[in-house]
């Protein structure tokens, strides 16, 4: 019994079939900014299943978080067939396992097809090797992980595929930038008036639901974001929107360096199994200069200080201060040392920030970026800290209908916890030491009990 591919009778959409030729024709880089129900992720399942068939290899799924896999990709169903969308792509005859606790599929040919995570990037994909991938909801994605897969994507002479939604000026952003000036690249973004998937009358209808649902501002946000594609819209529930959509419209993300022998700072948030996030910054008058920022994980210290003399060498940059939150106090096991301890050991120069409530830090956050002025290597790739600033935001309870005072905790927590000590710490002042005179000539006599007269 012969296999039809693509399966079911699936044909692309009329505003499908520019990227699906694309695809179809042997193109290895694309960028497609769709908006919501465009079928971004159905075109490339699609795909997926004809190159797994052409070429033995892995191909993988990538969504911002491993576990949003299950519910977005591996148990969807197609509200138009009632199917599951991995079997409407994936034909059962073509498979020869499937592995429902990993979410990944072998087929009869060899070839594997899995679910993956940005979250989970380093240990999921480490000593795997790839001939696809589609990053999905890439605006939502821990940029590092496109930094990590593109090697062995090259390597393989493979394709990678980008799809998403607007999520601020963020990595996608800069991303789709790149792709639109790069000819051998697929770039198109589609809004709903393009499309025309969805009327009038039900896009008035999404629009009243989330104003409804988020609040006027928020849900008009929303609205542009997801049907509109609009890049300038707040990301939903971030907590520093309006101080960072200044930072943009200022023009605040310009060339700037330190005056010779400013002393250049640092602030850490130590990673404990996730990533370790530095922010370089000084002051300039009034101005707070951040002047890069740079993340890591599965490293020692040793790692970070030879970086930062690496750094600070080549930029002839003066050392400042390492400001460090209080657990950094907190003994090792193992060593039975604290980071503080350790930091000091390789010479650098490590000091608490004031102690402060999560909420007063994020005030503090909010107070601070007016007065920031960020240099263009904070928004470069993987180390972007510009978009990690923008993109750190509520958790929404669906239930509640409302949104939780707690984060969402993904790769923008680090950069963020590290942004939140250093706008806690730079303006704090210096230690101040008063000398209490001593008395000349007299000696100032004890109280005395008026009752008794006498002294006590």
């Amino acid at each position: 019994m012969k296999t039809y591919l693509p399966h079911d009778g699936w044909t692309p959409r009329v505003h499908q079939m520019p990227l699906w030729r694309y695809l179809r024709a042997g193109g290895k880089r694309a960028v497609a900014v769709w908006h919501r129900r465009a079928g971004k992720d159905d075109v490339c399942l699609h795909h997926t299943c004809i190159a797994a068939m052409e070429r033995v290899a892995n191909y993988g799924h990538v969504l911002p978080e491993f576990l949003q896999g299950r519910r977005a990709i591996w148990t969807a169903v197609n509200p138009h067939s009632g199917k599951r969308r991995i079997d409407e792509a994936f034909p059962h005859e073509l498979r020869a396992s499937t592995n429902d606790t990993t979410m990944s599929i072998r087929f009869i040919n060899g070839s594997t097809w899995a679910v993956l995570g940005s979250d989970t990037y380093d240990s999921s994909l480490v000593g795997s090797s790839y001939a696809g991938l589609v990053f999905s909801e890439y605006a939502l994605s821990n940029p590092s992980v496109w930094g990590y897969t593109r090697p062995m994507l090259e390597e393989n002479d493979g394709w990678a595929i980008f799809i998403t939604t607007p999520r601020g000026r963020n990595h996608a952003y800069d991303m789709f930038n790149h792709a639109a000036k790069t000819p051998s690249w697929f770039c198109e973004l589609l809004t709903a008036k393009d499309t025309d998937t969805l009327s009038d009358e039900t896009l008035a209808e999404t629009l009243s639901e989330m104003q409804a649902l988020y609040g006027s501002d928020q849900g008009m946000a929303s609205y542009r974001q997801e049907l509109f594609c609009d890049w300038a819209a707040a990301v939903l529930g971030s907590f520093y929107a309006g101080e960072m959509r200044s930072v943009r419209d200022e023009e605040r993300i310009v060339e700037i360096e330190p005056p010779k022998g400013t002393p250049v700072s640092r602030s850490w948030d130590l990673g404990v199994g996730h990533n370790t996030s530095i922010w370089f910054f000084c002051t300039v008058g009034a101005q707070l200069y951040v002047l890069d920022h740079y993340m890591a994980s599965g490293v020692g210290f040793e790692h970070y200080r030879d970086h930062i003399e690496k750094v600070y060498a080549e930029r002839g940059w003066t050392h400042g201060v390492d400001w460090v939150p209080h657990d950094a106090q907190v003994k090792e096991m193992g060593t039975g040392r604290t980071r503080v301890e350790t930091m000091r050991s390789l010479g650098l120069n490590p000091q608490l920030v004031p102690d402060a409530s999560l909420e007063d830090g994020r005030n503090a956050v909010r107070h601070t970026l007016p007065y920031c002025v960020f240099h263009p290597r904070c928004t470069i790739g993987d180390l972007n800290g510009v978009s990690a600033l923008e993109q750190y935001r509520r958790e929404w309870n669906d239930e509640m209908k409302a949104f939780k005072k707690s984060h969402v905790d993904d790769w923008t927590t680090d950069p963020a916890d590290s942004f939140r000590y250093l706008s806690l710490a730079w303006r704090r002042p210096p230690a101040r030491i008063i000398e209490v005179p001593k008395p000349r000539g007299f000696t100032i006599p004890p109280p005395r009990d008026d009752r008794r007269g006498m002294r006590l």
